[in-house]
């Protein structure tokens, strides 16, 4: 199957500056229509907002998805997400992980492989070809971006240290530095390390990407610097941040949400606006920026690409 998503290798100097870009968000900044205290309303799930369809939004200069979609600025990328290593409050991790350091850095490829390996952060973006990739993100709380990931297919990665046979999925762990992450200092409700897996199929698909920047700029401490996982048809907490473990191993792991929520949260997590969270509605979502709600697209609108993944599968069993 031809997959329209598939990037060229690009280098950073190849990447126009995020700052030539103008998101709808900065236009209407500009124009005196968004205000925080609007920003932060847009962003929570309500059931009575008005819906467009996908890709009907008038398209802002600078780089869209396949959709026709525009890139949020990098403002809104890097100043608005959920890291709950650093904080639950979207709007503090940006300050709040500013000092956190990532070089030195390092990830422990391992378990059921042929050629186990650690690779230094430098190792990682030398030996492998860094692309762009502009996916969309759609976060389970129901609202979503635009985001002009560089980084590299993790297929590339895993075929280096070749999975045995008995390897049937891979399970990723973040850091654990509570001395630099504050978030991390309590453990009574979510058991950290952070951790997430996928099924080996799933990690092998070429639109999974080990993202080491964006924008064409190495990847910002908030967004999970210095590589992070992003699986763009399933729900943003699936892509994981600040890897330094990935483990193949033949039992399905069980993520930090699995354990934390396990009422509200599965291993899989496939974008599907037809399975509601058990709290809210997931037909729509606010893509911030916007004023009005758009339609949720199945499998985030990756469906050529991995719906075959699930064949035979109960869809509805996301949580």
């Amino acid at each position: 199957m031809d997959n329209k998503y598939k990037s060229v290798p690009v280098t950073s100097s190849e990447i126009t500056p995020y700052s030539q870009y103008l998101s709808r968000r900065d236009f209407l900044k500009a124009a005196g229509i968004v205000t925080g205290s609007a920003l932060l309303a847009a962003c929570a799930p309500k059931a009575t907002a008005t819906a467009i369809p996908a890709g009907e939004a008038p398209a802002a200069s600078g780089k869209m998805d396949e959709l026709g979609d525009p890139a949020n600025s990098f403002e809104d990328i890097t100043n608005y997400n959920n890291f709950y290593e650093f904080s639950t409050n979207k709007e503090s991790v940006n300050p709040l992980s500013q000092e956190f350091k990532t070089n030195p850095w390092t990830v422990e490829v391992y378990g059921m492989v042929n050629n186990p390996k650690t690779y230094g952060i430098e190792d990682l973006l030398s030996g492998f070809t860094q692309e762009e990739r502009i996916y969309r993100l759609r976060c389970v709380e129901a609202w979503s971006m635009v985001i002009p990931w560089t980084g590299f297919p993790l297929a590339n990665l895993l075929k280096e240290v070749e999975p045995t046979s008995d390897a049937k999925y891979v399970r990723f762990e973040t850091v654990y530095r509570p001395e630099e992450m504050p978030g991390q200092e309590s453990s009574f409700f979510y058991p950290w390390p952070y951790q997430e897996g996928l099924r080996l199929d799933e990690a092998m698909n070429d639109l999974t990407l080990l993202a080491t920047g964006l924008y064409g700029q190495s990847l910002p401490n908030p967004n999970g610097a210095p590589i992070r996982l992003v699986v763009p048809w399933k729900y943003g907490f699936k892509s994981i941040k600040a890897i330094v473990k990935i483990d193949l191993v033949s039992e399905m792991p069980t993520s930090l949400w699995m354990n934390a929520a396990p009422n509200e949260y599965g291993f899989y997590s496939n974008v599907n606006p037809d399975v509601d969270h058990p709290r809210w509605s997931q037909k729509r979502e606010r893509r911030i920026g916007e004023l009005r709600r758009r339609l949720t697209l199945p499998f985030n609108g990756y469906a050529d690409q991995v719906a075959s993944l699930y064949t035979g599968m109960d869809l509805r069993r996301n949580f």
